[in-house]
């Protein structure tokens, strides 16, 4: 079959994007041509794909969404496929991949009464009533459990229409038998001491991540503590207000924020903690990467992975509402306890070896290409 992919922007580091690439190269390697729809492409074309980067252009996201749905129609009217696949919520999809949250529960509770009457607001409502409206027919490949709620709740869409697929972790995240070197070159490279403390944060979005939340909380850690800990940030996003909090919290030279990179398991293996205090986030695959890497972790409880995390028993959970002192608490007694850090590591890589934590891609391909009623 000829298959045909839409997103808004690809670029190598975003979790969407890599969820996209593993399920579009599933799809490939069961014989079907696929076909690439986006206004943005960063970074290599894959062998085999046609990827047709979209001329549109406008002031506002809502405007170049409706630019480029036009657009894509328009094209596919010309050159039929057999399967639409979305990965942003638009009219059209047979399949759409669930990997952000209710917009209609977001502005509902989130959001002033008054945002409602925007056209933003209507753009994105009438966008993501497309996908779930009782009458649609769009296949919706789920990967948070805790978000299906929220989408029957606003549109009554009819349960038999949901997939929920396992998480997809790539195998390379894997530790490896030499995991214990790859640590140590890390190390050296990156000059840590044996005495010294590695936090990652990693993930596209700093603020949505909890960057701001993260910075505090190394600036409250005890003086002695503090002194033996580094940040090393890395992500897709300005990373100027984050720079002048570390100053302005006297966190400056143990902070160091990088562009996203190819090299991520390097840094799970060489890191000591994960901390990814996000202020929401519809799954959160890094910290899945974390726990398959034995890397303990400290993260919110409105991730929706991170139940895997108290479910492996591979870190802390902080529950909701978020209190920044508690926080500020956990990740003080985590990093003075080495013992309990690789206790936590442990439990990770044994979850690791049971848990299907890997076959998304297959399942999704699964459904994408399963024969329509």
């Amino acid at each position: 079959m000829q298959l045909a992919f839409i997103l808004y922007k690809y670029f190598p580091f975003g979790g969407l994007q890599r969820d996209f690439l593993r399920i579009a190269l599933e799809c490939q390697q069961r014989g079907h041509a696929i076909r690439v729809y986006t206004p943005i492409w960063e970074g290599e074309i894959p062998a085999g794909f046609e990827v047709v980067v979209v001329p549109v252009k406008a002031l506002f996201n809502h405007k170049r969404n409706e630019k480029l749905t036009a657009w894509v129609e328009a094209d596919l009217a010309r050159r039929p496929v057999a399967r639409v696949i979305g990965f942003n919520k638009m009219p059209g999809l047979d399949v759409y991949y669930a990997a952000d949250g209710c917009f209609e529960d977001k502005a509902q509770t989130l959001r002033h009464p008054i945002y409602r009457k925007w056209g933003r607001y209507k753009h994105f409502a009438d966008y993501e009533r497309a996908v779930f409206a009782p009458e649609a027919k769009t296949a919706i490949l789920m990967i948070s459990e805790v978000q299906q709620p929220l989408f029957v709740k606003h549109y009554h869409t009819p349960r038999q229409r949901f997939h929920l697929l396992p998480p997809g972790i790539a195998q390379d995240r894997r530790a490896p038998a030499n995991a214990g070197e790859i640590r140590a070159g890390f190390r050296r490279e990156f000059g840590l001491a044996d005495d010294q403390l590695l936090l990652v944060q990693i993930g596209s979005g700093f603020k949505t991540k909890g960057l701001d939340r993260s910075l505090k909380a190394v600036a409250a850690l005890p003086r002695e503590l503090r002194q033996r800990s580094r940040l090393i940030v890395i992500g897709q996003d300005d990373p100027r207000t984050f720079q002048l909090q570390a100053k302005a919290l006297g966190i400056a030279e143990q902070v160091q924020i990088l562009k996203g990179r190819s090299d991520i398991p390097r840094f799970l293996l060489g890191a000591d903690l994960l901390i990814h205090p996000a202020y929401n986030e519809n799954t959160g695959t890094v910290l899945l990467e974390a726990l398959v890497a034995g890397l303990p972790v400290l993260v919110t409880d409105v991730c929706g992975y991170a139940h895997y995390i108290r479910d492996a028993d591979a870190g802390r959970v902080l529950p909701s509402p978020f209190v920044q002192e508690r926080l500020n608490h956990c990740l003080a007694d985590m990093l003075a306890d080495d013992r309990r850090r690789a206790f936590w590591g442990r439990n990770g890589l044994a979850y690791a070896g049971c848990a299907d934590l890997y076959s998304m891609p297959q399942r999704a391909a699964d459904v994408i290409l399963a024969e329509r009623p």
